[in-house]
């Protein structure tokens, strides 16, 4: 008798890992072809790459970026292993739901829904495609360098294209970081305000070093050899070259390799703060708008196992455990934005609620209490302590009961986090667990458990309203459902008088 084979699947952790080492050992053979083949493009319109940087330094780069692209997958790996301690959820790409979901992650790589907000959308937008572009136009100029001769693209027409796209697209990125900081520390709106941390300061910071950097490396370059007529292609490189025209060839040649060290030491710095700040959200709100739950209608609670018949011993959320993987991942895709708060209902009118700060609570108990502790979602705050892994911990009573169910933040997040799932699972502990609910709730919970409605009337009346409509069969529970129309009213259009008007009006 053969014996089945249990075949183990990696953790999700793993698989980021496995993509660090990838990448890694794909930096290390991208620096070592060129130095082996020594392919250089003969073209007289094209640039040589890295131009007069030692080749120990050259190296030397190659093999720190191997090690920092492995740094920043071990540092996302911890993350997605703080996730993983969330409860299972079934969120697998299906045929019914792949074309919705492809949908949901284009209007989050096109920054669709940010859009919604056109100031604060366009910034993003000017920020986030002229970095990809930027990564892009440095990917291509490494292929090429990879290429045999007879292979290399960037000559010619399409080199003085590629110039003037890149340097196009690095004034698009740095005016973007510009206007965020005039936005974040001069226009200071209020829900930005009120979460501005240094780690903003960091990652603007050095979001436009990189950018600037990056047009003076081009500058000296095309200083140092000679300004040659077809680099005017590189319109921003090109007229700041100028101003170094008359230096000496030994000085230009230092100023190239100092700028460019400081540029490569810049990317460093954000490789290390994009999985350990809140800049992860550049990858991790595509995947959550991916996965966001859209196949649930609009209002409807998560479902409730069988009290009579399930064997659990706790109901909702307590703890970090409590929650779902995904509910987990909201915390880490949240831009703190703050649009959920400036939309609550509860929060305009002065209630303790921040629909903004149950998301970041969560995560900074998930953070904290992780095995190792990683960076909560908006930095480390040395008067935030967490002792225990308790949601309420962090999150009160008030909070919770605060809510409407209004659903307007989950409406109203570019992302699709799921808020109100999160404050529902919280209540359902407090309520089923603990007993912890506003007094007003105790008559509520009495009358359905009495009269099952929840306005203590009998239920003997519940049909009652339809007495006096001609034409309309009220079916009982053991009646046969053969009708063509089944209008189920519920418990405020059967005993409500105001609403009993709509239900004789609809029916």
């Amino acid at each position: 008798m053969s014996r089945r084979r249990c075949v183990r699947r990696p953790r999700p952790h793993q698989i980021v890992i496995s993509i660090g080492v990838i990448a890694a050992l794909g930096a290390l053979a991208s620096g070592l072809v060129p130095n082996l083949t020594g392919w250089e493009d003969k073209s007289h319109v094209s640039r040589k790459v890295f131009g007069d940087i030692p080749g120990p330094l050259v190296v030397a780069f190659y093999f720190a970026v191997a090690v920092m692209l492995f740094a920043t997958a071990w540092l996302a790996a911890l993350r997605v292993r703080n996730l993983q301690r969330g409860q299972p959820d079934d969120r697998r790409t299906r045929r019914a739901n792949v074309k919705r979901r492809m949908e949901s992650f284009r209007r989050g790589v096109w920054m669709q829904t940010l859009l919604r907000d056109p100031a604060a959308g366009l910034m993003h937008s000017m920020i986030y495609f002229g970095f990809i572009v930027l990564f892009i136009a440095t990917v291509l100029l490494e292929i090429d360098h990879q290429l045999p001769p007879s292979l290399k693209f960037l000559h010619g027409k399409t080199y003085m294209a590629y110039s003037a796209t890149s340097d196009i697209f690095g004034v698009v990125f740095v005016v973007g970081i510009g206007w965020a900081i005039v936005r974040r520390y001069v226009q200071r709106p209020y829900r930005i305000r009120i979460k501005t941390k240094p780690e903003d300061a960091v990652i603007l910071g050095t979001f436009l070093l990189i950018g600037v950097s990056g047009f003076f490396v081009e500058a000296f370059r095309i200083a140092d050899v000679g300004r040659p007529s077809f680099e005017k292609w590189s319109v921003v490189g090109y007229p700041i070259s100028a101003m170094f025209s008359g230096w000496s060839h030994g000085t230009l040649s230092d100023l190239h390799r100092w700028m460019w060290g400081s540029h490569v030491v810049l990317f460093f710095a954000f490789l290390v703060i994009l999985p350990t700040t809140k800049l992860r959200h550049m990858i991790t709100s595509p995947i959550n708008m991916y996965l966001s739950d859209h196949d649930r209608p609009k209002g409807a609670m998560k479902p409730m196992p069988n009290l009579m018949e399930t064997e659990l011993e706790t109901f909702g959320a307590a703890t970090v455990e409590d929650f779902t993987w995904k509910q987990l991942l909201d915390t880490d895709a949240c831009t703190i934005c703050g649009r959920c708060t400036s939309v609550c209902p509860a929060h305009a009118t002065g209630k303790p609620l921040d629909p903004r700060e149950i998301v970041l609570k969560v995560g900074e108990v998930m953070s904290l209490t992780g095995a190792p502790p990683v960076s909560p979602p908006v930095g480390i705050d040395p008067e935030i302590t967490v002792s225990a892994d308790s949601l309420f911990e962090r999150i009160t009573s008030a909070e919770l009961w605060a809510c409407t169910s209004c659903k307007a933040c989950d409406e109203i997040c570019p992302v699709n986090i799921e808020i109100l799932d999160k404050i529902l699972d919280m209540r359902r502990y407090k309520s089923l667990m603990e007993s912890d609910f506003p007094p007003e709730l105790g008559n509520t919970y009495r009358s359905m458990e009495n009269n099952n409605n929840v306005y203590g009337l009998n239920q003997a009346d519940r049909a009652d309203w339809a007495g006096s409509v001609e034409g309309v069969e009220v079916i009982e529970p053991t009646g046969t459902l053969d009708h063509e129309y089944l209008y189920w009213v519920g418990c405020a259009g059967s005993f409500d008088d105001r609403n009993k008007k709509a239900s004789r009006a609809v029916a």
